[in-house]
């Protein structure tokens, strides 16, 4: 892994470059995921890498000492963080962090076009891009239900906060692309931690520590394609505006998720959002996913 490979995310581009890239990324995206199942929300390759896992279950050597702390929590915080033990909240954090994820791209599905009636390169990438989204929630519940929990129910949000994500998609490109790429960035800044987290929470589990870490980086692979191409649709203003809403936006997402306190530094979660760069992400990620050209030192 070279130090300078690659450079900032928020490196600039231009109008010529971002749309060469985009043609670049629309190759990419199709031999990536395979076929898209627009019924189903899913990709042929997706399907058959969440069908592997399935046929090869691993299960904890030691099953959760209270799964219903799990269910009394997932939805809603019921008791005090500080009362549950690590892996509950982890659970509970990987559960409230994919629900979002979850509401989002469900307003989305149904706000843009399908494949048949998207013309625009840009439309056919977010169409595969939201498929690729539906995807990521199966293979979080599959870490679920590798510690068998096998109830749980995606429900959705507030009627607010769904009223929000459902009119999000709908809004013109200036006022939502910067926020769409801060939030991916969020998405993969906050699955770098939680790789870590995995290393100290199971550490007497390492079955379920390994395969926990090989979901978590099928969906990885696809979140630093989706930062970049959701950078690409950006200019150079947006580009200014994209890095001072990180903190904000980092602060009210994981503020609002009461387990983030409990298991991350939220401060350093910032600094790395603001710094992201490519380059700490291992060789074998990189070589499966997408960067912009302009962000290849």
């Amino acid at each position: 892994m070279g130090s300078t490979k690659y450079l900032s995310v928020f490196s600039p581009a231009t109008k010529q470059e971002r749309k060469e890239n985009f043609d670049d990324y629309w190759e990419f995206t199709q031999q990536h995921g395979g076929e898209l199942f627009e019924d189903d929300k899913d990709l042929a390759k997706k399907r058959a890498t969440l069908k592997h896992f399935q046929d090869n279950p691993v299960n904890l050597r030691n099953p959760l000492a209270d799964p219903d702390a799990f269910y009394r929590n997932y939805v809603d915080m019921q008791d005090a963080p500080e009362s549950l033990d690590r892996m509950t909240l982890m659970l509970t954090c990987i559960y409230k962090f994919a629900r979002h994820e979850w509401v989002g791209i469900k307003g989305a599905w149904d706000a843009i076009p399908d494949m048949a009636n998207s013309h625009a390169v840009e439309d056919k990438i977010s169409r595969v891009h939201l498929a690729e989204e539906f995807c990521h929630v199966r293979l979080f519940n599959e870490m679920l239900i590798t510690c068998g929990l096998d109830k749980v129910e995606w429900v959705p949000l507030s009627p607010f906060k769904e009223k929000i994500y459902e009119q999000f998609p709908k809004f013109p490109g200036f006022l939502m692309d910067t926020p769409a790429f801060v939030t991916e960035l969020m998405g993969v800044t906050f699955y770098c931690h939680l790789y870590h987290l995995f290393d100290e929470v199971l550490a007497d589990e390492p079955e379920v520590r390994d395969r926990f870490k090989e979901l978590l980086d099928e969906i990885t692979i696809d979140e630093v394609a989706h930062v970049g191409q959701r950078r690409n649709f950006i200019g150079a203003i947006g580009m200014k505006v994209s890095k001072w809403l990180v903190k904000p936006f980092y602060t009210l997402f994981f503020n609002d998720i009461p387990e983030f306190g409990q298991l991350f530094s939220v401060e350093q979660m910032i600094k790395d959002g603001i710094a992201f760069n490519f380059n700490e992400l291992p060789d074998y990620m990189i070589e499966r996913s997408w960067i912009p050209s302009y962000c290849k030192a």
